[in-house]
């Protein structure tokens, strides 16, 4: 299992370091494509820009369909003011209150990346005497560029235009207590701990009893990412996401989440009680929680109008769509439970 977890890790720095705002994944799925590739499948890139990988299986007409995404939140340039500074517009639920103060990426469509900061309109405190009573939004937030710019026409003449992705650092972190830190865990994690099972399965000669596929998704921020490609055969959707950590839930960092319910509804009642039956057969730490605010790519699956199971699984992750924290035990007990259900 330490090995498996170092590749998790690694996995995941990897993921991180590649800038994929929803909308804008075609370099992160690059990447999955040969990372698949190397482990010795056949993955195919989907129209929408996904990633699809069959891991094999026995029953073909009993399969299981894996799904993470890819996509994170971020920004789009919305507006360039008169004085050279960017107005944006979310994607996804990025929020005001988390964009603040941090650095990120303008990536142009034709004139390369800039450097900039996300800031609220006159944030010096010691000029803007309302800046403590400002409620945060986008409507108040810019970005500042690390370029010598003061008009419009500066920033155009950078190549820069409305509709430019902008990209906010991850700042990823892992401490040598096992705590995991960084923007987007949400949801790399658990994209990084599908990877780590594809390595499983090819490295012991596994055959599947149930055929297997991993889907790595994009747009599932925006609430589409698993609304196709879903094979012929599948009657199960398995989402491996981040699992919720706050007030009033029992999930912790450290724990594997099942989710019972979310803003959606209820999840498969029988797919979730084996789920349970599991992770107490293997002694997983585990919690199971209904989630308040919440959707996920195996609910766009159903809304899409498929006929199957579907459940929903992940790692504790704290200050979900801020500056997340999860643990590597936590991991560890989502990939156990991932061998030990499929198994």
């Amino acid at each position: 299992m330490e090995e498996m977890k170092k590749y998790i890790l690694t996995q995941l720095e990897k993921l991180l370091s590649i800038d994929s705002p929803t909308g804008y994944t075609q370099n992160i799925g690059d990447y999955l494509m040969e990372e698949y590739k190397r482990l010795g499948y056949a993955p195919e890139k989907t129209v929408k820009g996904g990633v699809l990988t069959d891991l094999g299986g026995k029953d073909p007409e009993n399969a299981v369909f894996l799904e993470a995404h890819v996509d994170t939140l971020g920004a789009m340039v919305s507006r360039i003011k008169s004085n050279g500074r960017l107005a944006l517009s979310p994607l996804g639920g990025m929020n005001a209150n988390n964009a603040e103060a941090e650095n990120c990426r303008i990536i142009t469509r034709f004139s390369g990346s800039y450097e900039g900061t996300c800031q609220l309109t006159d944030a010096s405190i010691h000029v803007n005497g309302k800046y403590n009573e400002t409620p945060r939004s986008f409507d108040v937030m810019e970005v500042l560029l690390d370029e010598k710019v003061s008009t419009r026409e500066d920033v155009l003449a950078l190549g820069i235009m409305e509709g430019d992705i902008v990209a906010f650092d991850p700042r990823t972190r892992i401490t040598e207590s096992g705590y995991i830190k960084s923007r987007f865990l949400d949801d790399k994690l658990s994209a990084a701990i599908l990877l780590g099972y594809a390595r499983y399965l090819k490295e012991n000669h596994i055959t599947p009893e149930r055929k297997l596929y991993q889907h790595l998704t994009v747009y599932e921020e925006v609430g589409h990412g698993g609304s196709a490609s879903i094979p012929r055969g599948v009657t199960e959707i398995l989402a491996v996401d981040m699992g919720c950590v706050g007030e009033g839930l029992n999930c912790k960092e450290h724990q594997v989440s099942i989710c019972a319910k979310d803003s959606g509804g209820p999840y498969s009642y029988d797919l979730v009680s084996r789920l349970i039956t599991v992770a107490k057969k293997e002694g997983l730490d585990f919690a199971v929680d209904v989630y308040p605010h919440y959707g996920s790519d195996a609910e766009a699956g159903l809304k899409a109008g498929y006929d199957v199971r579907h459940g929903l699984i992940g790692p504790g992750v704290y200050a979900s769509h801020g500056y997340e924290r999860s643990h590597i035990e936590g991991v560890k007990n989502t990939f156990l439970l991932l061998k030990g259900y499929l198994g």
